[in-house]
């Protein structure tokens, strides 16, 4: 308890994304699906999703206070970040002072797996990002699109709370928002399907996203297309965009 931050007067909003993607690839044997997760389990492990956090964090201009990593057996990592957060004013003499500093967090949690029966593996990455003030985590959207393999992407922002202006009066959220797909890059937007659920009296947000083409070679594991029969080729794209359709609606279509 010595080592106590101070606290002033501030900003007592909460903003909370959560950013869930999935990565679909095609492993045709149990072996090759085991190496695949193998394969992910070293590519995402625990040193460099702290990599991705810490750009995150450098992102929305927060500083880090603690760090907490950790990588599982048989696969899957978690890291987490305890943040704080600096908001700057002017004092008297007209100079720049740090007024407060706002507690938050980031999370990230991987989880590999694989489908019994059709050979189709999944990766899915969720991150959750919570500031309180006036920061806002979207945007660090089209970094977190990019740092991912990203096939279908689902995305949830909130804002919690209220705060005051300087007459007293109660503000339930401090920024212009209609939807989360504002805040991503439209180069990126025309990759995906996107569809909105949003319930703007609650300030609650809520975007999907579904790519658009599937180019096989891109989804097979140590396998080349062309050593694949075309009506081979047409099963397993058609598996494949199956498994992304179900993940995207959420319903077991099939």
């Amino acid at each position: 308890m010595e080592n106590k931050i101070k606290l002033y007067g501030f900003n007592n909003l909460t903003k909370s994304l959560s950013f869930n993607i999935y990565d679909v690839c095609y492993a045709k044997t149990q072996r090759e699906q085991l190496d695949y997760i193998a394969y992910i389990d070293e590519q995402y492990n625990s040193e460099r999703l702290t990599g991705i956090l810490l750009k995150l964090t450098e992102m929305i201009g927060a500083t880090v206070l603690n760090i907490s990593k950790q990588d599982y057996d048989p696969q899957g990592a978690s890291v987490t970040f305890l943040i704080a957060e600096e908001s700057m004013t002017k004092n008297m003499n007209g100079e720049t002072v740090v007024s407060h500093l706002d507690k938050s967090h980031v999370t990230v949690h991987t989880y590999p797996e694989y489908h019994p029966d059709n050979a189709i593996a999944t990766f899915r990455v969720d991150i959750d990002v919570a500031t309180c003030g006036e920061i806002t985590p979207l945007s660090t959207l089209d970094f977190l699109i990019g740092s991912f393999d990203s096939d279908i992407i689902t995305m949830d922002y909130k804002v919690r709370g209220f705060t005051r202006n300087v007459m007293g009066k109660k503000l339930y959220i401090d920024h212009q928002i209609t939807s989360i797909q504002d805040y991503i890059d439209p180069k990126i937007l025309e990759k995906y399907d996107a569809i909105d659920v949003n319930i703007y009296q609650s300030n609650i947000f809520h975007t999907k996203m579904l790519i658009k083409d599937v180019t096989l070679q891109d989804y097979l594991f140590n396998a080349d297309v062309y050593e694949i029969s075309p009506k081979t080729r047409l099963n397993i794209t058609n598996s494949l965009r199956q498994e992304m359709i179900e993940i995207f609606s959420g319903t077991n279509v099939y």
